[in-house]
């Protein structure tokens, strides 16, 4: 019975014009998300190792130098674009590409992409994610809005209830039809987005790229369940048609355009950051004046040399047999240090708690927690921002370290005249980014799997405790 009910549901959606030039429509549209997607991820992944490897050039051929200059000179490092970016931009332009790693500075991300859009940009991009998110669960609505309401107005559910045919098997039965017509759409649409990240990004780290992708077609998947079985549901349960699609509509509205706006400025709300120019104020209050307020920077440095003189056992500084100048600039870098990990590890916990806050509101709006597992699965959320931005300060902090080191074990104390050969730069290793695994992704997105499994079960008891609707 289920089969035969599907079957005919599948055959009037086939036979419906409308729903075959929707089809056509979102393929069209799905391809041309897919296209320009691709092309700009490809693009720019192509300046970001271009600008990369010319940085390293610029480094390695710095010529003679102190030490400490070098350090000063820095470089830029760029953030890689991930393979899977193309499907969901996520915040990537709005964290910025680049930062400068240099001496005495943990410096914020910058060359935002947003910065240079059109004001229109705030309303969102289009991207394939945005034709998943918006436009399939759109034409959700429009398919199943009449599969019961309608057939209440004509007369054909009193007729099925007659017969006896249970509502439950009705509801499957529809679902199942639904589904079918709806995966003529889905399954080209997939292999499109599998061809576009084999001819594009490519899968560069396999299995894990694989996965990731898997799991991303598998998050959305079943929130196109849950927006079917709620738009049955409501028309099971309303009167007419025209009151299933206006409640429908209703929904649609709140859970893809009035959610994301309303929970984005709760979260702010509720979890502030500070301004860029409080933070640099209080990163440097913290430098000068040490986190309690009561260790200033020339005490710090009374301590240190202090101690250099005890561990070397010299009178006067430049009676140590070392750099004493290195010294004290490495230690300085160290107190810094702490700073930037109080500052920014407090910067990043408001923003994973903002993220956390996003994902439970989910529980109001399914579109919340599958957004935000397909920026995670895409590698274009905040916590894979984060993870770049650690991985960079660690390099920075290790090659602020060894010029220091250098410079300490090479000269005596007031040598800043003293050069390094010219081939020392190349001795440090360039910087390479390694990407979490999918298992590190997901574990970010504990609330948003949690808050779209609680749908899918809400889903599932709609599907299989289906009352029987009024027939009018």
């Amino acid at each position: 019975m289920i089969r035969r009910i599907a079957a005919k549901e599948m055959t009037e959606m086939f036979r419906d014009g409308r729903f075959r030039w929707a089809s056509v429509l979102l393929l069209g549209l799905m391809l041309v998300a897919l296209a320009t997607g691709a092309t700009s991820s490809r693009a720019l992944a192509r300046e970001h190792a271009a600008a990369q490897e010319t940085m390293r050039g610029f480094w390695v051929n710095q010529g003679a130098k102190n030490p400490h200059s070098a350090a000063h000179y820095g470089l830029w490092v760029f953030k890689p674009k991930m393979p899977l970016s193309f499907v969901d931009y996520g915040v990537d332009n709005y964290t910025g590409v680049t930062t400068w790693l240099e001496a005495h500075k943990q410096n914020e991300f910058t060359r935002r992409p947003a910065m240079d859009q059109a004001s229109v940009a705030r309303f969102g991009e289009w991207t394939a994610a945005a034709v998943l998110q918006l436009l399939v669960p759109l034409l959700i609505v429009m398919l199943a809005f009449p599969a019961f309401a309608g057939e209440r107005e004509t007369g054909t559910l009193r007729q099925l209830a007659a017969l006896g045919v249970p509502m439950r098997t009705l509801m499957m039965g529809k679902a199942m039809g639904l589904a079918a017509a709806l995966s003529t759409v889905l399954v080209p649409a997939t292999i499109l987005g599998v061809a576009t990240l084999a001819l594009g990004a490519g899968f560069g780290r396999g299995t894990d790229d694989v996965l990731r992708f898997l799991a991303m077609i598998g998050a959305y998947l079943l929130y196109f369940v849950v927006v079917l079985v709620l738009a049955l549901a409501v028309s099971a349960r309303t009167t007419t048609v025209r009151l299933a699609l206006l409640s429908l509509l209703a929904f649609w509205t709140v859970n893809s355009l009035v959610a994301p706006r309303a929970v984005a400025d709760l979260a702010r709300r509720a979890y502030p950051t500070p301004s860029a120019f409080a933070f640099q104020a209080a990163v440097q209050r913290d430098t000068e004046r040490g986190l309690d307020g009561h260790n200033p920077a020339d005490e710090r440095r009374k301590a240190v040399e202090a101690q250099a003189l005890r561990e070397y056992r010299a009178v006067t500084l430049d009676a140590l047999p070392v750099n004493f100048d290195a010294i004290a600039m490495q230690a300085s870098e160290e107190y810094a240090n702490t700073v930037f990990d109080k500052h920014f590890g407090d910067l990043y916990n408001q923003y994973r708690a903002q993220n956390t806050l996003t994902q439970w509101t989910g529980l109001l709006s399914p579109l919340l927690a599958v957004r935000s597992l397909s920026m995670g699965l895409a590698g274009t959320d905040v916590e894979q921002h984060r993870d770049f931005a650690v991985q960079a300060e660690l390099y920075r902090r290790g090659l602020i370290k060894w010029t220091n080191n250098y410079f300490r074990d090479n000269t005596r104390t007031g040598e800043w005249d003293w050069k390094a050969p010219p081939e020392l730069w190349a001795r440090y290793e360039p910087f390479e980014y390694d990407a979490p695994p999918v298992s590190t992704a997901l574990r970010h997105q504990g609330a948003a799997l949690l808050v779209l499994a609680f749908w899918v079960l809400v889903s599932l008891g709609l599907l299989w405790r289906t009352p029987a609707p009024r027939v009018a």
